[in-house]
């Protein structure tokens, strides 16, 4: 270093920040101008997004509705959602969730649909509940054979099978051949009650396919959200559903 410059340093003096005067030391450390400047910033900062709030209440359509409106109630000053009548998973879907991968459930749920296409087949939805009634429509000439006109003779059948929906035989085929089956009263009445049992298992089994088929939807919906594109949910989950969720379009290379 020349001597120049060590002349020149040496008068040089530490520039010190004024402090704060002895009758405001109560006051705590003298703002710096830094100081001021983050909290002018942070005001004006604050002004601005009033003005823009206070703007958008403004322009604001009255007839606007949003669905916020009716699910949300104020708690605590708060806007707090309301909790869905519908629960979005129930016990067992957690524990299932929880314990379980998709492809065994997938597995049971296949293996449900078969059993219970297997248990149509045989019952053939003869006698169900919800099957809607048939009904069959016979045209006559004139209001008298309306008087007149005999079910049983019309369909070549005995009085006591026309109520049947199934194995109603003719009277021809009732004099050739020979009655197959139970006959006596309480043969029929036990096959009635099997039946019976038959369409209680097959709607316990229908049942239990649904539930596996929603848990396997809702376990390949928390998969695909996975994924890093962009999504907005369409429709929240519930226990019977899952959440519907639309992604961005993203071009495959």
């Amino acid at each position: 270093m020349s001597s120049f410059r060590k002349a020149l340093k040496s008068r040089q003096r530490n520039h010190h920040e004024r402090s704060q005067p002895g009758s405001r030391k109560h006051l705590g450390l003298l703002e710096k101008k830094k100081d001021y400047k983050l909290r002018a910033d942070d005001y004006h900062k604050k002004q601005n997004t009033i003005a823009a709030l206070r703007k958008k209440a403004l322009d604001k359509n009255p007839d606007e509705f949003y669905f916020k409106m009716i699910n949300s109630q104020l708690k605590d000053g708060v806007h707090v959602a309301k909790k869905s009548t519908d629960e979005e998973m129930t016990e067992e879907q957690k524990k299932i969730m929880r314990t379980q991968d998709i492809k065994y459930i997938e597995m049971k749920r296949v293996a449900e649909a078969k059993k219970i296409e297997r248990l149509k087949g045989e019952l053939h939805l003869l006698e169900a509940d919800d099957r809607p009634k048939n009904k069959h429509t016979f045209f006559v000439d004139s209001k008298k054979e309306v008087q007149s006109f005999d079910l049983a003779s019309h369909l070549n059948t005995v009085p006591e099978l026309v109520d049947r929906v199934f194995n109603r035989p003719t009277i021809d085929t009732l004099k050739s051949k020979r009655i197959q089956g139970a006959t006596d009263p309480k043969s029929v009445e036990k096959l009635g009650k099997q039946r019976k049992r038959q369409y209680k298992i097959l709607c316990q089994r229908i049942d239990r396919e649904k539930k596996m088929f929603v848990i396997s939807e809702k376990i390949q919906t928390r998969k695909d959200l996975q994924d890093k594109r962009k999504k907005v949910k369409v429709k929240n989950e519930t226990n019977t559903s899952a959440a519907v969720y639309k992604f961005e379009a993203k071009r495959q290379r």
